[in-house]
C-alpha cells in the first residue's frame, strides 16, 4: 500500500462524510521509538466542500483514560468540530494504545517521557508536511503536561509550535505520602502488580492507562523526584521555550488546582506566559470543573471564543474579564 507520507509508513484508514464535515483517520508508522511496535492514530476534521483549503493546524491531545471522543463526538459535536468549522485543520491525536491507536508491543511500559520524546515530534512533522504550516498545539490534562515535558525537554520547538495550550494541566500538586520513602516502595511494588489502570473501574474515563505512567508519576512526586527523565530536566528547561504558552485552570477543579496550573506556567519566560482562570470571581458564570471547562454548554458559550481567539492571536482578549487573561 502506498503511504501517505513522505517521512514514514502513513495508512489512510478511512476518509469519510460525517454531516458537514469530513473526517480523514490516518495510522502512522515511524519506527522511531525503542519500541518498532509503535502506531499512532491522527484523526483530521474538514469542511465537507473545502477538502482543498488547508486553514491553520491545531492539534488536540487528549488527557489520561481517554480518547479521541474528548474532543469530538459521535454526533460531531466538541471543540474539534468547532474549530473545523470555523475554518481550522484539525487533528486529534489518539495518544499509543487509546481510542484507535493499537497497544504496542510494550504498551504496559508506556511513559509519558515515550510520548513526549517520540511520539509528538513525529505527529508535529506529519502535520506541517500535510499542510505546510507550523501547527498549534492544545492539550487537556495529561496531554497538556505532556506537552509541557516536549517543550521542556526541547523535543518540540518553535519549528513544530506555533502556541500551545494547556487546560488543567499540573505537576505541582504534592502528595505527601510519596515523600516518604517506604509509602513509595511499597506503591511502586504494588503498581507493578499490574498491567494497566483501569479507566472504567476507576469511573475516571472510557479508556486504560499504562502502569508505566502510574510509575513514571510515583517518580515525579517521590523524596528527590522531578518533572523530566534520566536524560533532562523538563521542568528547568520551560524557562527556554520561546513560544506562546497558555494555562488556563478551572476553580472548580479538584485534580487539577489552579495554583499548581499556575506553577507550572510560570516556569516559561514572562514574555511568553500566559494565564486564565475559570471562575465566577472572575466573570465566567460557574467555577467551572476539570472535564467541563471543555466540554459543557457553558465552556461551549464562553470557553471556546477565547479559545478561538488565542489560536489567531496568541493572546486573550484585553475585554476578558479576568486581570489574569493577560501575559503575566
Amino acid at each position: 500500500m502506498q503511504s501517505s507520507s513522505d517521512l514514514f509508513p502513513v495508512a489512510l484508514m478511512s476518509a469519510e462524510l460525517r454531516g458537514d464535515l469530513t473526517e480523514d483517520v490516518y495510522r502512522l508508522k515511524p519506527g522511531n521509538s525503542p519500541d518498532p511496535s509503535v502506531e499512532l492514530v491522527l484523526t483530521r476534521l474538514g469542511r465537507f466542500g473545502h477538502e482543498g483549503a488547508r486553514g491553520v493546524p491545531v492539534i488536540l491531545v487528549h488527557g489520561s483514560f481517554s480518547n479521541r471522543r474528548f474532543w469530538y463526538s459521535p454526533k460531531g459535536l466538541g471543540l474539534g468540530p468547532h474549530l473545523a468549522r470555523i475554518g481550522f485543520d484539525v487533528w486529534i491525536a489518539e495518544m499509543r494504545g487509546h481510542g484507535l491507536s493499537p497497544r504496542n508491543q510494550q504498551y504496559r511500559r508506556n511513559r509519558v517521557a515515550d510520548y513526549a520524546r517520540y511520539d509528538l515530534p513525529v505527529i508535529a512533522a506529519f502535520v506541517r508536511e500535510q499542510n505546510g504550516q507550523v501547527p498549534h498545539w492544545i492539550g487537556h490534562s495529561l496531554g497538556g503536561t505532556t506537552l509541557a515535558a516536549a517543550l521542556g525537554g526541547q523535543y518540540l520547538g518553535e519549528g513544530d509550535v506555533a502556541s500551545a495550550a494547556l487546560f488543567g494541566s499540573q505537576i505541582s500538586r504534592i502528595y505527601w505520602p510519596l515523600k516518604v520513602p517506604p509509602v513509595a516502595w511499597s506503591s511502586r511494588l504494588l503498581l507493578k502488580r499490574f498491567g494497566v489502570l483501569s479507566g472504567s473501574r476507576l469511573k475516571r474515563g472510557p479508556e486504560d492507562e499504562p502502569i508505566g505512567v502510574a510509575l513514571e508519576s510515583l517518580r515525579w512526586h517521590g523524596l528527590f523526584g522531578r518533572f523530566g527523565d534520566a536524560e533532562r530536566d523538563w521542568w528547568a528547561g520551560l524557562s527556554d521555550v520561546q513560544v506562546p504558552v497558555l494555562a488556563v485552570a478551572a476553580a472548580g477543579d479538584q485534580q487539577d488546582p489552579v495554583w499548581a496550573c499556575r506553577k507550572l506556567v510560570e516556569q516559561v519566560p514572562t514574555e511568553h506566559r500566559h494565564f486564565l482562570q475559570l471562575a465566577k470571581d472572575e466573570g465566567f458564570s460557574d467555577d467551572f470543573g476539570h472535564i467541563e471547562m471543555l466540554v459543557s454548554k457553558a465552556a461551549e458559550r464562553e470557553v471556546w471564543p477565547l479559545v478561538v481567539y488565542w489560536l489567531e492571536h496568541q493572546r486573550l482578549p484585553a475585554a476578558t474579564s479576568t486581570a489574569e487573561a493577560m501575559a503575566l
